[in-house]
């Protein structure tokens, strides 16, 4: 493991969380956070950027979408504390991606090897719905995040903006294939970018997305990365 990889990890991760560059999401992040909902009424919210975590010589970098309002808006970090975060790392775990199948907490004793979870927007939007100029604001993030986490081999974009805002990070080849769930697309350096359906409640309460479905995104992400899988799904 490299320590200047870490150490450029841990400055990249604290010029996120200071981050001040989109007056709404500011804005809105910390309205969520002063307001709170009922169910964490008596928590303390992050409501700032939130970063990427994970294991800096990642071989799998999965790519959402944003801080959820009452999730990692509230915990401080990506996928933890809401109902996608819960299908998300039992996917991971079985893949033997992550340390255990939920996350609740930042200090909860999750780790992930071999992976890493990001977004390319940082902070929690209205709606869950990001501008374009918010997306470009944060893009730099991405950027620098992808080119640190040099071992990278495998990248699981979640829906359709996490594809959109990696592909054109990748140089996926034009014409550029649809998103669409199981898409595999070859990239430059032997690397690859999977898709699947977000974790989001909209597409697993529907059935759109199974858990089924999931695993064999992430038992290929495995795969591709040389990974041994342990927890067959």
């Amino acid at each position: 493991m490299s320590t200047r990889r870490i150490e450029a990890l841990a400055v990249l991760q604290q010029e996120v969380i200071g981050c001040r560059r989109c007056p709404r999401l500011v804005a809105w992040t910390q309205e969520v956070a002063a307001t709170r909902k009922a169910a964490y009424r008596d928590e303390t919210y992050w409501g700032r950027p939130v970063p990427g975590f994970g294991d800096p010589d990642a071989t799998v970098v999965v790519i959402g979408l944003a801080p959820a309002a009452h999730g990692a808006n509230r915990t401080g970090r990506m996928f933890t504390g809401d109902r996608s975060g819960d299908w998300l790392f039992r996917a991971m775990y079985r893949a033997g991606l992550a340390s255990q199948p939920e996350s609740r907490h930042r200090d909860d004793g999750l780790t992930l090897s071999g992976a890493y979870v990001t977004a390319p927007v940082r902070c929690a939007p209205p709606a869950n719905k990001p501008t374009p100029a918010e997306r470009d604001a944060c893009r730099g993030f991405l950027v620098a995040e992808l080119d640190l986490l040099a071992q990278a081999k495998v990248f699981v974009a979640l829906g359709a903006f996490g594809y959109q805002a990696v592909a054109d990070l990748l140089e996926v080849p034009r014409p550029r294939p649809a998103f669409r769930h199981g898409l595999e697309v070859a990239v430059s350096g032997d690397r690859t970018l999977l898709c699947s359906y977000h974790v989001s409640q909209q597409n697993t309460f529907t059935g759109r997305l199974t858990e089924a479905m999931a695993d064999a995104v992430f038992h290929r992400a495995a795969l591709l990365a040389g990974r041994v899988v342990p927890h067959p799904g």
